[in-house]
């Protein structure tokens, strides 16, 4: 692959056939930047993919599950061999499970942190070296670690502990992130919405309309905003919530 040219932005979005993970990537296309994404059903990626470089943007595509380290690394790496710059770390994949703690045994518990915490600090440990660089080289705007995280983990929510637990850690990531890093132009913000309208919701249709959930689209133009924000701000956490008179529950 050619390598990207200095001045053309270039973006890593996980979960990249998600809903959420999707709009991001299209909007993120839609602006012009360079991408790797990367999913775990790899027809799918590729559908994506075709879909994206119609903005006349490179694509790399890396299918990969992001419970396997030996995956997460693959992607780190094939990144950082393809582009030579890192503006936006978006780490959209997670995997979440339902139920009292006395139900959601330790497999279960241990695929969550697996996905939504292990993978995460995998990539920015392997990705920091290249974000640092690229904010560097743009001083104005620096780099951007953006996590898909959830309100769940700011705010309790009965029947998911665990998934929460892994997002509240996700978050103490990011303000870690933030600590060491902001200096050097690398920002990171968790955004924690509540249930937004994808297919990782359609568990509680039965008590939430899809219409009263957050759009994916919603949650994309948010991350987009993050992402042209200059480097001296930070915004650590970003909470999303649903309309209605339960503002603090998912």
């Amino acid at each position: 692959m050619t390598p990207t040219p200095p001045s053309r932005p270039v973006a890593l979005v996980t979960g990249a056939t998600g809903g959420i993970g999707r709009a991001i990537c299209q909007r993120l296309a839609h602006t012009g930047h360079d991408l790797t994404i990367c999913a775990r059903n790899a027809e799918r990626l590729a559908e994506v993919a075709d879909a994206l470089r119609r903005h006349d943007v490179q694509v790399r595509v890396e299918s990969a599950d992001m419970a396997v380290e030996a995956d997460v690394l693959r992607v780190a790496h094939a990144h950082v061999a393809a582009y030579h710059r890192l503006d936006a770390l978006v780490l959209a994949a997670g995997v979440g499970t339902a139920g009292p703690i006395e139900t959601v045994g330790l497999r279960r518990f241990d695929k969550q942190v697996a996905v939504n915490v292990r993978a995460p600090y995998t990539l920015v440990h392997e990705l920091m070296p290249l974000m640092r660089a690229t904010a560097a080289q743009d001083a104005r705007n620096g780099a951007k670690i953006i996590a898909i995280s959830s309100i769940t983990g700011v705010y309790a929510e009965p029947g998911l502990a665990a998934y929460g637990a892994s997002k509240a850690a996700l978050g103490a990531l990011c303000r870690s992130i933030n600590v060491e890093a902001s200096d050097a132009g690398v920002t990171a913000t968790a955004v924690s919405p509540g249930y937004v309208d994808t297919d990782m919701s359609a568990w509680v249709h039965n008590r939430i309309p899809p219409e009263k959930m957050i759009t994916a689209g919603d949650v994309a133009e948010l991350v987009m905003s993050l992402t042209r924000l200059s480097a001296q701000t930070v915004v650590p956490e970003l909470v999303i919530t649903r309309a209605g008179d339960q503002l603090y529950r998912a």
